[in-house]
């Protein structure tokens, strides 16, 4: 299917094209089709050629630009409306600014009327001005609503406009914007709205808001659809939600997939950042909300706007001046997740820093580590070198790794190495898995929890104090030394956890330590006792005590060696 919106000024004849070609009735309101004006979105659909093709049909009214607005926000293509008797209007000017300020591309000029005049003069202005914008030179039909002249040729021009659309990707992340949204008896709440990317399938799980909501059904031109994928028209049957809680301007979304925001940085067209009110309209997809503009260069601005939307790097909108009834600018959306402008100068070197064509690379410098998924909700490419599931810029890192050499060296000379987690935060890295590729081409490892030269030991002072205590572990393996002997030779909580993890005793509790075999050997003792046995019975066979052995036990049922009955007793397991 392919998706076309009309633009032009009222009473040029729009709706009327939309029924001829469609042999549809675009305008849904009784009080359109008695004013014989179209007052909100119009919806029909044809074949033409080997394409299904719908139309959006639009307001040409001033009033109602807004809603013209959403129609033409989504739109992948144009019909460009100008009626021959009347020439280029006011609106036909408005229309064509919003289309520049999108920045659609591709479309078609219909000068309709042409029983009432002659289209050549119609025909050459409209031209020259759709010429001067994101359109450039595109084709042109004349042709009559009242006798159907030239209807034919429309068509075809139409077919070689839809052959003309760049394809969609059927994978990408779903961004329904909604357009219209309606109860149907027996069936709950459905929305509407232009599918730009992706597909949306019956039983998909999509978020509104903050809230998820279940695909009930799909409809597509009419017909019930197991599943729709874009470019396409289509209305979706919701679980999950209540008319009350929809309307136009929302956003079906793929969970997980897209950054929403209230505040990104964009790039102006057509006028400059400076020149803009302060308090105006932002329009994008079919969301209108108040923004507030922020210069920060000549054609950068920061937006922060009256309601988050979900936005990526690329996109495209407007702000509009509603009081002037006129578009202000368009915009291109460089970053949707930009620095706090707190400091003073913050702006301007914001201002400079967004010149760098390369995005990606600038939000990467930025922040030292991006996931790599992160790229694609930013809507921005790969860049930087990938670490797993990370990408680090290359200066960041090998700034990290001289800093960390620096650190690890510096650390507490009674400890065996520094903690992998105090040195992930002494680092500022986001994750501890980038403490390894950090300390690549370092000298130091990563071992038992910490970071430290290969081979690497206790201090000497240390270390004479733990082969004291191993000594004496090794007379009585199960009597561990008291509080006041450790404290006596040194060892405090730093360095008995240092001891344990270069294997060098066995904690079996806080400030209980045995010898690095003190499990397997109880366990062996342990077997030569009648089965079952008391805790009193191992702490003879062990020549042990209870401060030792309840704590010991406890270990050995853990780790399935000792199997507790219920009633106090144990037994070995096999």
């Amino acid at each position: 299917m392919r998706v076309i919106v009309t633009a032009g000024h009222v009473d040029h004849g729009k709706s009327t094209l939309v029924r001829r070609l469609t042999g549809m009735e675009p305008d849904r309101w009784a009080e359109e089709r008695r004013r014989g004006l179209t007052i909100d979105l119009g919806f029909a659909w044809t074949r033409i050629g080997d394409e299904d093709v719908a139309f959006v049909d639009v307001p040409g009214h001033e009033r109602f630009v807004p809603n013209m607005l959403a129609g033409a926000g989504p739109a992948p293509a144009v019909l460009f409306v100008v009626a021959a008797d009347e020439g280029w209007m006011p609106q036909s000017a408005e229309h064509l600014a919003a289309l520049a300020a999108f920045g659609v591309r591709r479309g078609l000029l219909v000068v309709t009327k042409a029983d009432r005049a002659d289209p050549a003069a119609a025909t050459a202005l409209a031209l020259r001005e759709i010429a001067a914008t994101s359109l450039g030179a595109v084709p042109s039909v004349a042709v009559s609503g009242t006798t159907g002249a030239g209807l034919d040729r429309l068509r075809a021009a139409i077919g070689d406009l839809t052959a003309g659309l760049p394809v969609p990707d059927p994978d990408a992340d779903v961004r329904l914007w909604i357009d219209r949204a309606f109860t149907v008896s027996g069936a709950g709440t459905v929305v509407t709205g232009t599918l730009a990317a992706g597909t949306i399938t019956a039983g998909d799980e999509l978020l509104l808001g903050s809230a998820r909501v279940k695909v009930r059904a799909l409809q597509a031109l009419g017909e019930p659809r197991d599943r729709v994928a874009a470019v396409a028209r289509v209305a979706v049957n919701l679980r999950g939600t209540a008319r009350a809680d929809v309307r136009r301007g929302d956003v079906l979304l793929t969970p997980g997939r897209w950054r929403t925001t209230a505040e990104f940085d964009v790039r102006l067209r057509g006028a400059a950042a400076a020149d803009l009110h302060r308090e105006l309209v932002l329009h994008l997809g079919t969301a209108a909300v108040p923004v507030r503009v922020r210069p920060l260069g000549t054609d950068t601005a920061r937006l922060t706007t009256a309601a988050a939307l979900p936005l990526r790097t690329g996109d495209r909108g407007l702000v509009r001046d509603p009081g002037e009834h006129r578009i202000a600018a368009g915009f291109d959306v460089l970053d949707v997740d930009p620095p706090a402008l707190s400091r003073r100068g913050a702006a301007r070197a914001r201002g400079r820093e967004l010149t760098d064509p390369d995005l990606a690379r600038t939000y990467l410098r930025r922040d030292g580590f991006v996931r790599a998924e992160d790229f694609a909700v930013l809507g921005l490419p790969e860049t930087g070198e990938r670490l797993g599931e990370w990408c680090a810029d290359e200066e960041r890192f090998a700034a990290l790794r001289a800093q960390a050499a620096g650190i690890v060296g510096a650390w507490d000379s009674t400890a065996a190495g520094v903690p992998v987690e105090a040195l992930r935060q002494r680092l500022g890295l986001p994750a501890p898995e980038l403490v390894v590729p950090v300390l690549r081409g370092t000298g130091f490892e990563v071992g038992g929890g910490l970071v430290r030269r290969p081979g690497a030991g206790l201090a000497p002072a240390i270390e004479k104090a733990i082969e004291v205590v191993v000594k004496r572990l090794a007379e009585h393996p199960f009597r561990a030394p008291e509080a006041d002997e450790l404290r006596a030779l040194g060892l405090g909580r730093r360095e008995l956890a240092a001891a344990v993890r270069l294997g060098r005793l066995t904690a079996v509790a806080d400030g209980v330590v045995l010898g690095p075999d003190a499990e397997e050997r109880a366990a062996e003792e342990l077997r030569r006792l009648p089965q079952p046995f008391t805790v009193s019975a191992a702490r003879k066979a062990l020549d042990s005590t209870r401060r030792v052995m309840i704590p010991l036990l406890e270990r050995l049922d853990a780790a399935g060696r000792t199997e507790p009955l219920g009633d106090g007793t144990r037994r070995t397991t096999p």
